[in-house]
């Protein structure tokens, strides 16, 4: 991390802090929609509990990562830095639809997927930024989550897509129990 922050560690620590903001909001979202699916009593909807609580897990881990990147670079992880607070600005509309208790399982779902798509393309800016300054370990590190979210990019998608098309179509469909 350190040919990473070599130029402008401040940004840095402003950057690794906006993403540790996403996942510590990750981590509630996926805590609430997780006790919404197991209150459904819906058995199709069921299906998907054991990946979301592995995707909450891996969105732990990632929080839990940043935090010690963030102090390692000298900042302070519980900081609210120019882009952590832009980002809880941004999350607030998904947080509203999945913490205020929307009724509608698949409201729930999509507003993850929503989720999902952004914690995709933060991950995607480090692993780019890490590779034009030349830190390979960061790059690395990066990328491994990035794959991780790309998991759970694909699961949302596959679970959105065939609860729309229950819901619009009426098909009798298989919810996705895994990547």
């Amino acid at each position: 991390m350190d040919e990473l922050a070599r130029t402008n560690r401040d940004k840095v620590i402003d950057l690794l802090t906006e993403r540790l903001t996403f996942e510590r909001a990750g981590v509630k979202l996926y805590d609430a929609v997780i006790r919404r699916v197991e209150q459904a009593g819906d058995p199709q909807v069921g299906r998907l509990l054991d990946q979301l609580r592995a995707h909450r897990e891996d969105e732990k881990e990632h929080e839990e990562w940043l935090e010690e990147q963030v102090r390692a670079l000298g900042g302070d992880a519980h900081a609210k830095t120019e882009l952590a607070l832009l980002v809880e600005i941004e999350s607030s509309g998904i947080e509203r639809v999945i913490l205020d208790g929307d009724p509608n399982v698949t409201h729930l779902l999509h507003a993850l997927y929503v989720a999902e798509m952004a914690d995709n393309a933060g991950w995607d800016l480090l692993v780019e930024l890490a590779d034009e300054a030349g830190d390979r370990d960061a790059k690395k590190a990066f990328k491994k989550r990035l794959h991780e979210e790309e998991e759970h990019l694909v699961f949302m998608r596959r679970a959105v897509e065939r609860l729309t098309r229950r819901n619009v179509l009426g098909e009798d469909i298989q919810l996705p129990s895994g990547p």
